[in-house]
C-alpha cells in the first residue's frame, strides 16, 4: 500500500516517509538539453515504466522509480544521464562512472549520452536493481 503527498504528489511508502516535497515538472529536468538526451531518457523510461509497482516521481534535480525501494534515479545533468542503480556486487562487463558501498548494496553510476551509450545488459542490471530490494 501506498500514500500520495498531498502537496508534492509523490508516491510514497507511508505517511511519514522522509522525502523532498516540492512538486516538479518532468520536462523542466530537460530544459536545454539536447533532443538525443531526451531520446536516451524516453527510451529507458518506455524500459521501465511499466514494470509490476513502480511509481515515478521527479526531485529538483532527478526521476526516481521506485518498487518497494529506490531501485534507479536518472540524473540529467548537461551532457549526459547520469544512472544510478543497485547491485549486490559490482558489474565487471559494462565500464561505471563510479561504483561504491551503499546500506550493504552497491550504488553504481553509469553515464550515457546517446542511444548507442544504452549499452546490451543496462536494462538487464537495472531489472536486476528492481528485483533486489
Amino acid at each position: 500500500m501506498t500514500w500520495i503527498c498531498p502537496k508534492c504528489e509523490r508516491e510514497l511508502k507511508n505517511e511519514t516517509q522522509t522525502h523532498y516535497c516540492a512538486k516538479v515538472n518532468l520536462d523542466t529536468l530537460f530544459e536545454d538539453k539536447s533532443p538525443e538526451l531526451i531520446l536516451t531518457f524516453d527510451k529507458l523510461l518506455l524500459s521501465v515504466a511499466d514494470w509490476e509497482n513502480v511509481a515515478i516521481s521527479t526531485t529538483p534535480n532527478c526521476v526516481v522509480f521506485v518498487h518497494r525501494q529506490t531501485f534507479l534515479v536518472i540524473k540529467p545533468m548537461k551532457a549526459a544521464l547520469d544512472i544510478k542503480f543497485y547491485s549486490s556486487s559490482p558489474p565487471t562487463d559494462i565500464k561505471l562512472n563510479k561504483s561504491y558501498i551503499y546500506s550493504g548494496r552497491y550504488a553504481n553510476h553509469y553515464r550515457a549520452s546517446k542511444l548507442e551509450d544504452l549499452i546490451p545488459g543496462l536494462v538487464g542490471y537495472i531489472r536486476q536493481s528492481y528485483e533486489l530490494l
